[in-house]
C-alpha cells in the first residue's frame, strides 16, 4: 500500500473530508474517492459529514427544507389531481358517497393514516366496503377493538369479523378499558378500522371537498 494512501485512510477514519485530506496530503479528491467511496466505513463517514454540514449551515438547512416542502406539495398535488380525474366515475355510486360522508363525520382528519371508529357494525361494514371500492386491498386494512373487561376478546373479534366481513388475520391487539358507568356499556365494544395510506387520505379529503361543494351548489340553487 502506498504510504500516502495509508495516511489518507487514517485521516478518513478520523472523520476528515476528501477536501481536507487533499489539502493535507496533496492527493487529488478524485483519487481519494476511488480509494474509499465503496468502503462501508467511509460511506458512513460521508453521511455523517453531510448531515453535520447541513445542520451547521442555516442556509443549507433552509434549502433542504424548501426542497422537501416542494416535493411534498408536488406529491400531494398528484394525488389531488388523480382524485379529480376519478371523481366523475365514482360520484353516482351510493357506496362511494356513503363512505365519504362517514369519513367526513367520523374519520380522523390529522396525521397520515386513516381511522374511523364506531360501535355500529353496519357503519364499519359500509366503510370497509368503501375502502375496497376505491382500490384498497384487504391486507392493507386493519381493525382493532376497544373493549370493557367483561367482554371476551376472541368472542368479540369473531363477531366483528363476521359482521364486517374482514378476516381475523387483519385484527390488531385489542385495548381493554374500565368504563365509568357500570351498566351503560356497548355490547360489542368499539371497532376502529384503519388504513396506512397518506395518498388515499389526500384523495378522500379532496373527494369530500368536491362532494361538499356539489351539495352546497345544489342546495343554493334550490333555495334560489
Amino acid at each position: 500500500m502506498r504510504k500516502d494512501r495509508q495516511k489518507a485512510e487514517d485521516l478518513r477514519k478520523k472523520g476528515k473530508s476528501y477536501k481536507t485530506i487533499s489539502r493535507k496530503l496533496g492527493i487529488p479528491v478524485s483519487t481519494l474517492s476511488d480509494w474509499f467511496r465503496r468502503l462501508d466505513w467511509s460511506i458512513t463517514i460521508r453521511n455523517q459529514l453531510a448531515e453535520k454540514s447541513s445542520f451547521s449551515s442555516p442556509e443549507k438547512l433552509q434549502l433542504i427544507m424548501a426542497a422537501n416542502k416542494k416535493r411534498w406539495s408536488e406529491w400531494r398535488k398528484e394525488y389531488e389531481n388523480q382524485a379529480v380525474i376519478d371523481y366523475p366515475n365514482l360520484k353516482n355510486n351510493p357506496l362511494f358517497i356513503a363512505g365519504l360522508m362517514l369519513y367526513w363525520g367520523e374519520g380522523t382528519k390529522r396525521g397520515h393514516s386513516m381511522r374511523l371508529s364506531n360501535s355500529e357494525p353496519e357503519m364499519i361494514k359500509v366503510f370497509y366496503s368503501f375502502l375496497k371500492l376505491v382500490g384498497i386491498s384487504e391486507e392493507k386494512i386493519f381493525v382493532s377493538l376497544l373493549l370493557y373487561p367483561d367482554l371476551i376478546d376472541n368472542v368479540q373479534k369473531n363477531f366483528w369479523s363476521k359482521a364486517v366481513g374482514i378476516p381475523l388475520s387483519q385484527f390488531k391487539k385489542s385495548i381493554t378499558i374500565i368504563g365509568r358507568h357500570p351498566t351503560r356499556r356497548l355490547s360489542y365494544g368499539v371497532c376502529t378500522i384503519q388504513v396506512y395510506s397518506n395518498g388515499l387520505k389526500i384523495k378522500i379529503m379532496k373527494w369530500i371537498e368536491m362532494c361538499r361543494n356539489n351539495l352546497l351548489t345544489e342546495f343554493n340553487s334550490n333555495i334560489a
